[in-house]
């Protein structure tokens, strides 16, 4: 089963309500001042234990996550479905087995790559031809582990870089599992939260150390279907929805919205997939969001479209950053910005903040 490739969005407030303005998107969608910026996401196939040994589609799987950012699992919080993709009973399961077994697949998976070439990077860091980190870094590189990942997990790990010899297996294991919680953080969906078994074990899931976001995606796909067909209005990551065309609606259809409102949307806010995204991109990523345009004044590009461009960037990001991130020439010609807001011209070393409105001069 080949993975799924697919756009999501996040949600963030615009600002062009602050502003006063009429924006005119072009890499994201503003509806009702509330931007939509589109995200890449990977929906992979689930994995059965022993995976990361190549059993079912673990390595197919494992393969996916090589240069994913940040990982989404979702999670039967009801205990209905087993390690084994088994359908059982709510509360037969416990979902944290479902985490547990995620993370040491994952952690196992990334010690077998190292441990490959562990001996040589051992001789070579010991003998002190290459260091440890950049001899790690380019074993990593095809996991979009970067440097400073390796660096702080070693840290955390509380072991020596300069003389990886005395790294004990459980050294070595405690190395590679701080290193997936750094370079791969997960976030846990806890799915088909209106089930009363899933809230009994919320609060564990949230035990696992893991950013954990109640969730129920049927409630969210009856809602999206809904508002595609106009009988209600509703937007992804609303508290709320209203119905639009009650006459078009069954007695049967507008007892299940209800029971969306009253069992997940007022108990819990949202339906969480929405919340999901987002906080897998500003909580585990640090993300932020920086608006880029041509005229200061006018807030326009090149063809005069306002506000065109909502760009997701991490936080401490820098303007002279930014320009490299549009295209390598406008970096290296780049002399200095423009806080729109403010009108204050900005140098290269200026850190972003979140929401910052910039145009760029070279």
């Amino acid at each position: 089963m080949k993975p799924n490739l697919g756009v999501g969005y996040i949600r963030k407030n615009c600002v062009c309500r602050e502003l006063g303005v009429k924006d005119n998107p072009v890499n994201s969608i503003c509806i009702d001042g509330v931007r939509l910026i589109p995200v890449e996401l990977i929906d992979t196939a689930g994995l059965v234990p022993d995976a990361w040994r190549g059993r079912g589609l673990g390595n197919q799987f494992l393969d996916e996550i090589r240069r994913a950012d940040a990982l989404i699992h979702i999670v039967d919080a009801s205990g209905s479905t087993d390690l084994e993709g088994r359908i059982l009973k709510p509360g037969e399961h416990d979902p944290v087995e479902d985490v547990k077994f995620l993370e040491r697949e994952i952690t196992m998976w990334m010690a077998q790559i190292i441990k490959r070439d562990w001996q040589r990077i051992v001789r070579t860091a010991e003998s002190r031809r290459a260091d440890l980190i950049s001899l790690l870094e380019s074993r990593l590189s095809g996991l979009a582990v970067r440097r400073r990942q390796i660096i702080e997990a070693i840290r955390r790990a509380e072991l020596s870089a300069e003389r990886p010899a005395t790294w004990s297996e459980g050294d070595f294991l405690m190395f590679v599992d701080t290193l997936r919680r750094i370079s791969k953080p997960m976030l846990i969906a806890a799915n088909k939260i209106d089930i009363p078994a899933a809230e009994e074990n919320l609060e564990r899931l949230r035990e696992s150390g893991c950013l954990v976001v109640p969730c129920s995606a049927e409630a969210e796909l009856v809602l999206r279907r809904a508002s595609e067909k106009g009988l209600i209005k509703y937007r992804p990551g609303d508290g709320e929805f209203s119905v639009l065309k009650p006459e078009a609606l069954t007695e049967r259809q507008m007892r299940a919205l209800e029971l969306i409102r009253e069992r997940v949307l007022r108990r819990f806010g949202t339906t969480g997939v929405q919340e999901a995204i987002n906080a897998a991109f500003f909580n585990l990523l640090s993300m932020i969001v920086v608006y880029t345009v041509e005229d200061p004044e006018k807030l326009t590009d090149h063809s005069g479209r306002v506000l065109p461009d909502a760009r997701l960037v991490p936080s401490g990001t820098t303007a002279r950053e930014l320009a490299y991130r549009i295209h390598t020439e406008l970096g290296e010609s780049f002399i200095y910005a423009v806080d729109c807001r403010s009108k204050v011209r900005r140098g290269e070393d200026y850190v972003l903040k979140d929401g910052d409105v910039i145009s760029r001069r070279a």
